[in-house]
Formats: structure tokens, C-alpha cells, sequence
């Protein structure tokens, strides 16, 4: 490129990775039951992804909770988002852990009216499912070029993957559509998955009054 042109990169889409294998014990523990439970109801097991029900008002999450939404709020503010009118709420905290017979996956999708989404890895490896997260620039997908090298991550990727490792904690914007690829079933994979939404404080008090 020639050296007179001052490249700026604008627009970008952070994803924000940090490791805590101190909850790693303690949360596998409380997820147990709601994934016996599930694989109990479910009966078949091939392609299955066994997910339980609401975390949210389990007080044994309660500290992961509020970690959780700490976090959220200091990333949007990162970001440059105004919260000083809005307060954080959970929409939805689940486990789900996928079929030991394999066939486990998620298409892609967002999770919409929402601000913050993430995931906490519970059990995973080198030999399990990861997610990949695609591109979410429309006018950019529109004109998509051939890339030069699919392993570079670079202003032209289409989609990016992480290869989480247990206590891997994962935020990105819920804005950002993300999938699962298929899981062979060689060893076990699971993970704790949440939502956020940016609530405006008004709207709070008003249905407080």
C-alpha cells in the first residue's frame, strides 16, 4: 500500500474474552440438575442440545448474576454508550450441554432486544463444538470478495471462531449473530448462557408507581 495513505479502521465489533475457573466447580455443580433433569425429559440424545430452564431466580447464580451485569455495564460504557439513564436487566440465563451421541449445533442467530450477550464454558476442549461469529455489516455482506487467506482475521473477514477453554467467559454485543458448529460427541460440552437489555430508568419507575 502506499505510504502516503493513513488507514483508519472504523466501525468495529469488540468481543470481550476473560478467564475465571474459580466458578468452575461451584457452577458445574448447580448446573447437575438442570441438565439430568433435561436429559431425562428429552430421551433421545443424538442432535440434541439439552437446555434447561430459567437460571434467573436460582439463588445459587445469584453471584455469577451480578458479576455478569457489572461487566455488561462497564463493556457498554467501554464502548461509549450512554447508561446513565438505563439500568441492566436479564431477559434470559440458561445451561444447555449437548448430546453425548453427538449432532449438537446451533445455526446462527441473534437474540434480539437486547444489548449484551455472552457465554461461561463449563466443559469444552480442542475436541468439542465452538462458536463462530459472523460478520454483521449487511451493506458488507452484500458485496462479499473472495478472502486472500480464511485464517487471517482481517477487515474482510465474513466470520471469526473461538476455541473456548473451561472458565473461558465470553461478552459481545447481542447484536452479533453467532452459531455453534456440529459437536461430534467425543467429550461432554457445556456452557451457561445469557442475555441483557438496557432498560430505560423511566420506563422502571413508571411501572413501579
Amino acid at each position: 500500500m502506499n505510504s502516503d495513505i493513513h488507514k483508519i479502521l472504523n466501525f468495529s465489533c469488540p468481543i470481550f474474552l476473560e478467564q475465571k475457573n474459580e466458578w468452575l466447580e461451584q457452577l458445574n455443580f448447580y448446573c447437575d440438575p438442570y441438565i439430568e433433569f433435561e436429559k431425562n425429559k428429552n430421551k433421545e440424545d443424538f442432535g440434541i442440545t439439552h437446555h434447561s430452564k430459567s437460571l434467573c431466580d436460582d439463588i445459587h447464580f445469584e453471584e455469577f448474576k451480578n458479576y455478569i451485569k457489572s461487566k455488561s455495564y462497564n463493556i457498554l460504557n467501554d464502548m461509549g454508550y450512554d447508561l446513565s439513564n438505563y439500568n441492566l436487566y436479564f431477559t434470559e440465563l440458561w445451561v444447555q450441554e449437548f448430546g453425548k451421541e453427538g449432532g449438537g449445533h446451533h445455526e446462527g442467530h441473534i437474540h434480539y432486544d437486547n444489548h449484551i450477550s455472552g457465554f461461561y464454558f463449563l466443559k469444552c476442549s480442542d475436541k468439542t463444538s465452538y462458536p463462530v461469529f459472523h460478520d454483521p455489516r449487511i451493506a458488507k455482506i452484500m458485496s462479499q470478495l473472495p478472502l486472500k487467506n480464511e485464517n487471517e482475521i482481517t477487515p474482510a473477514s465474513d466470520k471469526i471462531h473461538l476455541k473456548p477453554v473451561p472458565g473461558t467467559l465470553v461478552f459481545f454485543p447481542a447484536y452479533l449473530e453467532h452459531q455453534f458448529v456440529l459437536d461430534y460427541g467425543i467429550e461432554p460440552f457445556r456452557f451457561i448462557h445469557f442475555n441483557l437489555q438496557a432498560v430505560r430508568k423511566i420506563i422502571i419507575d413508571s411501572i413501579n408507581k
